[in-house]
């Protein structure tokens, strides 16, 4: 059974599914473990960073996390991958690369909330790394991630910590396979 898609509600769900924003008592930055997540999946990025090294090292690494959402847990993934590439540069004795990192979630996110944490961000990264890392560019990439948010082969790595169960539709070709 095919099921139709009707795109004006679907763009209304996408307006309507997001985190509460912002920094208040209610706001998911104050309210959210589930990012923390990461650290337990932390074997398991140096494993991948040392396998992408081992097959050529990019003077540019490329990544993306689906489901960012806002606050303070925003950047742990992205500062996960930051402790892990350095570990691995320093082991091979190579130059930490340039890091370009897109933060993905549905058009509602509270991407400004984001951004002004960024000044934080690259304020604790000269701080920890002391210089040492390359620069790290951070972008927002608003949309649904059951469409093409990038190009083929554009992203050396991504990472999603609990998003499945924010799914804003659900994937028909999938059930058809129950």
């Amino acid at each position: 059974m095919e099921v139709e898609k009707d795109p004006v509600r679907d763009l209304q769900l996408h307006q309507v599914l997001h985190m509460n924003g912002g920094d208040g008592d209610n706001s998911y930055s104050n309210n959210s473990l589930l990012q923390k997540v990461m650290l337990k999946a932390k074997p398991i990025l140096q494993e991948t960073i040392v396998q992408l090294y081992s097959k050529s090292f990019p003077e540019c690494i490329t990544m993306a996390d689906m489901g960012c959402s806002s606050g303070p847990n925003t950047f742990l993934p992205v500062w996960e991958v930051i402790e892990a590439i350095d570990e691995t540069c320093r082991k091979l004795n190579r130059k930490p690369p340039i890091l370009q990192v897109f933060l993905n979630d549905l058009p509602g996110n509270d991407f400004n909330s984001i951004f002004r944490s960024l000044p934080g961000f690259h304020k604790k990264l000269e701080e920890e790394m002391g210089g040492k890392f390359g620069p790290c560019f951070i972008a927002a990439m608003p949309g649904n991630f059951y469409g093409r948010l990038f190009p083929a082969r554009s992203l050396h790595f991504v990472h999603s910590s609990y998003s499945l169960h924010w799914f804003s539709e659900v994937n028909h070709s999938a059930i058809a396979y129950k």
